[in-house]
């Protein structure tokens, strides 16, 4: 009995061991309750934060819609090629003996530029020329024979097979000497001499080039969907960048018959006078077709446009809810449009704008419907017709 009841207690845990582990639980509630405070307390302070920001003014510069008289153009780059132009060359094959003219200068049509060594070729025509006479001759006195009756008819068919062969010969050796000469085949400037005297050409070989410059013509392309905005006899105008401040004015003179395949754009040429042949075939051309008359549109810098695949938007400034001071604030709202053509830095927008609305050019990205603004037109985007390089 006394061995059972000392069994007994010895297997009980010490009341001395008790005390240590319910304080180490007590230690262990208190840490996790504290982390989870802390946890607690740091997601209440962010969400204050990010609801803070979410509503603090965003900064923006804007810009007012207006009406302004929109011209719609058909604008294109083009190279400029003259009316007329051949680069001229000898038809035959020699040795140069004459240059009759001066690099740079003006020419008539028929005018001899140059010629090759003839050679023989003189002596062999003066030959020709006298076979040809003699069967001539003998061709007239056997027709007197043959009205006497003194010759038969084969043989005058034989006299005047005889003198087409000669005169044929003849023909044949002056177009030879006649290859042997560059002559200009219209009017036009003479480029820059490209043979010198006693140098063999071969046969088609540049001698100068001939450039008929008044007037000259422009070839470009535009969009099938221009075609419905050109006709021939239309007024186009045309820049180069040699004269920056001139404007060459000039006239449609074809439509080519077909639209390309692969780009789908039209060619299309226009003349332009060039009395003091400032322009020069092989220059580009930036070329301008006004189309129909001029007209009101609404217009805003493209910088204010947001564009997206599923449609092009604004940021309308309007005015919003007083802040929690009491005071005016002012706040955007999202709003879809449809755009017209761009001029410079400018674009015509179409429907959904209206003239006086003040629309943001700049932070559009930081905002979201409802969002409060703060208006700082201090750096405001470009908003100019005719933009230039900042170096012209």
């Amino acid at each position: 009995m006394d061995s059972e009841s000392s069994g007994g207690r010895g297997n009980a845990p010490p009341k001395a061991m008790i005390k240590p582990f319910i304080i180490l639980i007590v230690a262990v509630a208190a840490i996790l309750g504290l982390i989870f405070a802390w946890q607690g307390f740091k997601g209440k302070m962010t969400k204050q934060y990010m609801g803070a920001a979410a509503t603090a003014p965003q900064t923006v510069s804007t810009t007012t819609a207006a009406n302004t008289s929109w011209q719609a153009r058909t604008q294109a780059i083009g190279s400029l090629r003259a009316v007329r132009g051949a680069d001229l060359a000898a038809q035959a094959s020699g040795v140069v003996d004459q240059i009759r003219f001066e690099s740079g200068s003006d020419v008539a049509a028929g005018t001899v530029l140059l010629k090759l060594r003839a050679n023989d070729d003189p002596a062999k025509l003066e030959q020709l020329q006298a076979a040809a006479e003699l069967a001539e001759q003998t061709y007239k006195r056997d027709q007197e024979q043959f009205a006497a009756q003194a010759i038969s008819q084969a043989v005058l068919d034989t006299d005047v097979s005889t003198l087409k062969s000669a005169k044929a010969q003849v023909a044949a050796q002056r177009e030879l000497i006649d290859e042997k000469i560059v002559k200009a085949p219209f009017a036009g400037k003479l480029g820059i001499r490209q043979i010198d005297e006693g140098q063999y050409l071969t046969a088609g070989a540049t001698v100068v080039t001939l450039q008929a410059l008044d007037p000259i013509l422009i070839d470009f392309y535009v969009p099938q969907q221009a075609l419905a905005h050109l006709k021939v006899g239309q007024t186009a105008n045309a820049t180069v960048d040699t004269y920056p401040d001139a404007k060459f004015t000039g006239t449609i003179t074809s439509i080519n018959s077909k639209v390309d395949t692969a780009s789908r754009n039209v060619q299309v040429r226009a003349s332009f006078g060039n009395p003091d042949r400032r322009l020069l075939p092989g220059m580009y051309a930036k070329v301008e077709i006004d189309n129909g008359d001029a007209a009101e549109r609404v217009t805003l810098p493209q910088a204010a446009i947001t564009y997206n695949p599923y449609g092009d938007t604004v940021f309308i400034v309007q005015k919003g809810p007083a802040d929690p001071n009491g005071k005016p604030r002012s706040v955007v709202q999202q709003r879809f449009i449809q755009l017209g053509a761009t001029r410079g830095d400018q674009v015509a927008v179409l429907s959904g704008l209206a003239a006086g609305e003040v629309v943001v050019t700049g932070g559009q990205m930081k905002l979201r419907n409802g969002a409060a603004v703060v208006v700082n037109n201090s750096i405001t985007p470009a908003n100019d017709v005719k933009p230039t390089p900042p170096n012209e």
